[in-house]
C-alpha cells in the first residue's frame, strides 16, 4: 500500500510541474504569436521529460492538456477551442499519438532500467549472501562436533573438517591427500573398501556402519560413520564421509552389555529372576533366570496363567489373591510352590513393587528367587535341630553357655531347661538357678565360675546335684570349657548330663554284684544237689565234661562220659526217626532244645532225660563241639501218665455216670420214642385207607407217608442224642451254641419233668457269644443239674413246681448258665463241701454227679458254683469262656 501512495504521489507532482510547464510552453506561444509546430514540439518535449518520473497515466494526461491548450491557441479568438485547419488538426493529433507512443516507450525504458537496476541489487545481495553462507558454512564444516572427510574414488582425502583432523591429533594439511583408510583400525578396512565402492555404486544413497579410527597417537577411538556419494566438478564422483564419535557410547555400551552379563550371571548365581507386568496392558518381561526357573522355553510369551500353570494346586489360592491384590495396585511379598513338569518341587519368594508409568498404567517390577535350596536348608535344619533335641532329650545331654560376667545364660538347650526343672520358653533368674543346685554343691559350682574368669581358660568336669519342686535329687555330670571374648568377658560352653541312672544303675550294679556272687554260691550249691547237670561234648559229639553229682544220676552222669548219648538211649530202636532229626541236626551244628529220652541208671531203673544244648566255636569258627544241660524228668513223666490214667478214669467214670442216668430216664426215653411210633402206626393205616379206596386219595396219602417220616425223623433223633450220650468216645472240641445245648438237654427230660409235675421255666438270651466246648459232655452237665432240681423239689406240695434256667453274657464276657429249683435248698453248713467228692444230702446217692460236672467244666475252662437265694430252693451256675 504504501508503494501504491507513493505511485500516486509520483504521479501527481508529474502531472502538476508537467501541467505548469505546458501551460508556460502555451502561454509564450501566446504571447509570440509564434506557429504550432514549435510549440507542439515543446509541449511534447515537456510530456516526454516528465513521462521520465514513471506514471503512464499522468503523461496520457499531460497529452490530454496539451491537446487542449494547442486547440484553444490555434482556435479563433472569437470561438475558442476550435481548429478549422485540417492540416492543424492532423498536427494535433500527431501531437497527441506521438506524445501518447513517446510516454509509453519512455515508461517501458524507465521500468526495464529499474527492473535492471534492481535485478543488479537482487544479484548484489545473492552474491553477498552466498560469500556469506559459504563462510557460514565453511566454519560449520571446521568446527562440527563430527569429524567430514570428502574423498575422491581411490580414497584419498580431498577435504577433512578441523574438528576431524584434530580429533585424530593430525594437522588438516598432514590429512590432505593421505589414503582414507589410514585413519581407520587395519581389521576395518576391508569393510572401509567395501562400504566406499557400494556408495560409489548408488550416487546419492547413504551407508552407515559402526568401526574404529586410528589416531596418530595409535589410541582408537570408536565412530559410526555414514557416507554418501554426490557428483563434483567434471562430474567427478566424491564421497562425503560423516563420523560421529561414539567411544563413549560404545564404553557404555559394553559397560551396559558387561553389566547385563554380570547381572545374568548374578540371577544365575543366586537363583533370582526378574519380571516386569504392566496390568493394563496385560504385558509381561521375564529375564532369561526366570525363564529357567519355570523351566519354560525363552521363546514363549510370558503371561501370568503360565505362573498359574507351573503352581502347586495347594498354592494356587493364596497365588490367585495375591493376583487379584496386585490389579488394585498393591506391593507383594509371597512365597509359593512350583509342580514342575518331572514331578519335583520348587520353593519360590516372590518380590514386586508398582510404579506408575507416563502414561499412568500400574507397571510391577519385581524379582523371584528360587529358594527350593534354601528351603531344603531349612527343613535339614530343623531336622538336625530336631534329631539333635531328640538325641539330647534321648540321651539326656543338654547345652549351654554362661556369661560369667552377668551370670546368666546366654544359650540353653531344652534339655537343659528339663534337666534344671524349667519351661525352656520362660526366662530364668540366677536366683532360680541357685534354688534348685543342692546346698552342699553350690560352692563348688561357684569356684568353677571363679576360675573361669580368673584363668580365661581351661576346661572343667563336675558333678553336682539338682533339687527338683516335686522333692527328687537329679544327679548331673557337667564337662565345660572357658572362652575368652573380645571384649574381655568369659563364657563357659558345656554340657550337662543326667547320671542319675547311671547313678542309681552304679549302685544296682554294686548291689547285682554282691547278689550274683551270693547267687552263683547258691547256684553251685543247687547244681550240686539238684537233679539237673551240665555237660560238654567234643567234635565227635562224646561227652567230655559233666559236673560232679551223687546219687542214681550222677552214676548215669558217670556212665555217660566218653560217650554219646544215643548209645545209652533204651529208645533209639523204639523212635530211630526222632534220633535220625538230633543227629542231623548236630552235624548242621545247630542247637537243640528239650529232648528226651529214655535210659537206665546204674541201678537199672528206667529214667527219663532231657537235654538242651548249643554249638561252640572258637574265635576262628572252628566247630568244638556243644555245651548244654540235661534234668532227670522222671517224676515229671510218670506224674503225666498218672494225670493221664486219672483222665480216663473220669472220663469212665463220666460215661458210667450217663448211662446210669439214662437207666434211671429209661421210661422217659420209652415215651419219647414210643410217641412218634404210635404216630406213624396210626398214619400208615390211614395212608393205606386212603389208597384202598376205589378213586384213591393220592394227596391224602402223601400227607400221611410226609407224616410218618416227621415221626421217624423225631423218633430217630431222640435215638441219636440217647446214643451220644450212652456212647464211650474221646472229647471233641467244637463252636456250640449254649442255648442249642440246653433246649436238647430239656428235650431229653420231657418226660420226667411231666412224671414230676415240673414246669421249666427259660430265660436264654437271645445272642449268646459260641463256646468251645463237647456237646456230650455239656449235656450231661445241664442233664446232671436239671435232675438234681428235680429231686430237690420232690417233697415241695405247698407251691408249684417251677425249674428255672438262665442263660445270659456276663460283665467279663463269659457265657453263663443257672439252674434254680424251688425244692428244700442247701444248708449253710453243707454249702462249703456240696462240691466235694462222695458227699450228697440224698439217701440213695453218691456224691459224685456235681464233682464229675465240676470236673468237665474245668476241662472246658469254667467254673461251677452255688449261688445264694433268698428263699426256698437253690440256683446251681457255671460260667464258660466264648470261643476265640
Amino acid at each position: 500500500m504504501f508503494n501504491q501512495l507513493t505511485t500516486f504521489q509520483r504521479g501527481a507532482i508529474q502531472f502538476l510541474f508537467g501541467s505548469i510547464a505546458i501551460a508556460i510552453v502555451a502561454l509564450v506561444s501566446l504571447y509570440t504569436q509564434g506557429p504550432l509546430a514549435p510549440t507542439a514540439f515543446a509541449c511534447l518535449v515537456a510530456i516526454l521529460l516528465f513521462s521520465m518520473m514513471g506514471s503512464v497515466i499522468a503523461s496520457m494526461a499531460l497529452a490530454t492538456v496539451s491537446v487542449v491548450l494547442l486547440s484553444y491557441v490555434l482556435a479563433p479568438r472569437p470561438f475558442g477551442f476550435r481548429i478549422d485547419d485540417h492540416q492543424d488538426a492532423m498536427m494535433v493529433v500527431a501531437f497527441f499519438i506521438a506524445s501518447m507512443i513517446g510516454a509509453h516507450v519512455i515508461g517501458r525504458l524507465r521500468e526495464e532500467r529499474e527492473a535492471a537496476r534492481e535485478t543488479a541489487a537482487t544479484l548484489g545481495r545473492k552474491a553477498m549472501d552466498l560469500h556469506n553462507n559459504e563462510k557460514l558454512w565453511r566454519a560449520v564444516f571446521d568446527h562440527n562436533p563430527a569429524m567430514y572427510f570428502m574423498v575422491d574414488e581411490a580414497g584419498i582425502v580431498l577435504n577433512v573438517n578441523t574438528v576431524g583432523a584434530t580429533q585424530l591429533g593430525y594437522m588438516h594439511t598432514e590429512l590432505v591427500g593421505l589414503s582414507v583408510l589410514e585413519v581407520f583400525m587395519q581389521d576395518d578396512r576391508e569393510v572401509v573398501r567395501k562400504c566406499i565402492r557400494e556408495c560409489l555404486a548408488s550416487i546419492g544413497e547413504s551407508r552407515s556402519w559402526n568401526m574404529r579410527k586410528v589416531r596418530k597417537n595409535n589410541s582408537v577411538l570408536w565412530v559410526r560413520a555414514s557416507a554418501k556419494a554426490m557428483l563434483g566438478k567434471d562430474d567427478k564422483p566424491i564421497v562425503l564421509v560423516t563420523c560421529e564419535d561414539i567411544t563413549e557410547q560404545k564404553r557404555a555400551e559394553v559397560a551396559l552389555q558387561r553389566s547385563e552379563a554380570h547381572l545374568a550371571r548374578a540371577q544365575e548365581l543366586s537363583h533370582t529372576g526378574s519380571f516386569g507386568w504392566n496390568v493394563a496392558t496385560g504385558e509381561v518381561f521375564w529375564s532369561k533366570e526366570q525363564f529357567r526357573i519355570f523351566q519354560y522355553d525363552p521363546e514363549t510369551k510370558p503371561t501370568p496363567e503360565h505362573v498359574l500353570h507351573r503352581t502347586h494346586p495347594e498354592d494356587k489360592a493364596s497365588v490367585h489373591e495375591t493376583l487379584r491384590r496386585a490389579v488394585r495396585g498393591e506391593d507383594f511379598d509371597h512365597e509359593y510352590r512350583l509342580l514342575m513338569p518331572d514331578g519335583s518341587i520348587k520353593y519360590i519368594h516372590a518380590l514386586a513393587s508398582a510404579i506408575r508409568t507416563a502414561s499412568g498404567d500400574v507397571e510391577f517390577v519385581g524379582a523371584a528367587t528360587d529358594i527350593t535350596a534354601a528351603k531344603q536348608s531349612e527343613q535339614q535344619l530343623r531336622r538336625s535341630e530336631g534329631y539333635l533335641a531328640d538325641a539330647q532329650q534321648l540321651s539326656r545331654i543338654g547345652t549351654w553357655s554362661w556369661d560369667c560376667h552377668r551370670r546368666s545364660f546366654a544359650y540353653r538347650s531344652a534339655e537343659v531347661s528339663r534337666l534344671l526343672g524349667f519351661d525352656p520358653d520362660e526366662p530364668v533368674t540366677l536366683e532360680a538357678i541357685r534354688s534348685r543346685i543342692h546346698p552342699d554343691d553350690l560352692a563348688a559350682q561357684q569356684q568353677v565360675q571363679r576360675q573361669a574368669i580368673e584363668q580365661g581358660k581351661g576346661n572343667f568336669e563336675y558333678d553336682f546335684r539338682i533339687c527338683l519342686p516335686n522333692g527328687s535329687i537329679r544327679y548331673i555330670h557337667s564337662v565345660a570349657r572357658a572362652v575368652s571374648r573380645s571384649d574381655g568377658s568369659v563364657e563357659l560352653i558345656g554340657t550337662h548330663m543326667d547320671v542319675t541312672e547311671q547313678r542309681v544303675a552304679r549302685q544296682q550294679l554294686e548291689s547285682t554284684v554282691i547278689a550274683l556272687r551270693e547267687s552263683e554260691q547258691r547256684f553251685r550249691d543247687y547244681a550240686e544237689t539238684a537233679s539237673d547237670w551240665l555237660w560238654e561234648t567234643g567234635p565227635d559229639h562224646a561227652v567230655t565234661i559233666l559236673s560232679e553229682h551223687t546219687g542214681a544220676v550222677g552214676n548215669l552222669a558217670a556212665g555217660l562220659r566218653g560217650r554219646p548219648r544215643w548209645e545209652i538211649a533204651l529208645d533209639a530202636e523204639e523212635e530211630p526217626e526222632k534220633w535220625r532229626q538230633h543227629r542231623a541236626m548236630l552235624e548242621e551244628r545247630r542247637p537243640f532244645r528239650d529232648l528226651v529220652y529214655r535210659t537206665v541208671n546204674t541201678n537199672g531203673s528206667a529214667i527219663y532225660v532231657r537235654t538242651s544244648g548249643k554249638p561252640l566255636f572258637d574265635e576262628a569258627g572252628k566247630f568244638l563241639g556243644y555245651r548244654g544241660v540235661s534234668s532227670d524228668i522222671t517224676a515229671h513223666i510218670r506224674a503225666d501218665q498218672a494225670e493221664q490214667q486219672l483222665r480216663k478214669a473220669q472220663a469212665d467214670l463220666a460215661h458210667v455216670t450217663r448211662v446210669t442216668t439214662l437207666g434211671e430216664l429209661t421210661a422217659s426215653i420209652a415215651h419219647e420214642v414210643n410217641q412218634p411210633l404210635a404216630a406213624i402206626v396210626s398214619n400208615g393205616e390211614a395212608c393205606l385207607s386212603w389208597i384202598a379206596r376205589e378213586a384213591p386219595d393220592l394227596s391224602a396219602a402223601r400227607k400221611s407217608v410226609e407224616w410218618i417220616i416227621n415221626d421217624a425223623i423225631r423218633a430217630s433223633e431222640v435215638i441219636r442224642r440217647v446214643r451220644a450220650l450212652a456212647r464211650k468216645r474221646d472229647v471233641e472240641m467244637v463252636s456250640l451254641d449254649m442255648n442249642d445245648v440246653i433246649n436238647e438237654s430239656i428235650a431229653l427230660l420231657k418226660r420226667e419233668l411231666a412224671n414230676h409235675r415240673v414246669t421249666v421255666r427259660t430265660v436264654l438270651a437271645p445272642t449268646l457269644p459260641p463256646i468251645l466246648g463237647d456237646r456230650v459232655q455239656l449235656q450231661q452237665v445241664i442233664i446232671n443239674l436239671i435232675m438234681n432240681g428235680i429231686e430237690a423239689m420232690q417233697a415241695v406240695d405247698y407251691t408249684t413246681r417251677e425249674l428255672l434256667i438262665q442263660s445270659l453274657s456276663d460283665d467279663m464276657g463269659r457265657v453263663q448258665l443257672s439252674v434254680t429249683d424251688c425244692g428244700v435248698g442247701i444248708a449253710e453248713e453243707d454249702r462249703a463241701r456240696i462240691l466235694d467228692p462222695f458227699f450228697t444230702t440224698k439217701t440213695s446217692g453218691i456224691g459224685m454227679g456235681l464233682t464229675i460236672c465240676r470236673s468237665i467244666l474245668e476241662a472246658h475252662g469254667g467254673h461251677l458254683s452255688i449261688a445264694r437265694k433268698n428263699g426256698p430252693g437253690a440256683t446251681i451256675q457255671f460260667a464258660l469262656p466264648v470261643a476265640s
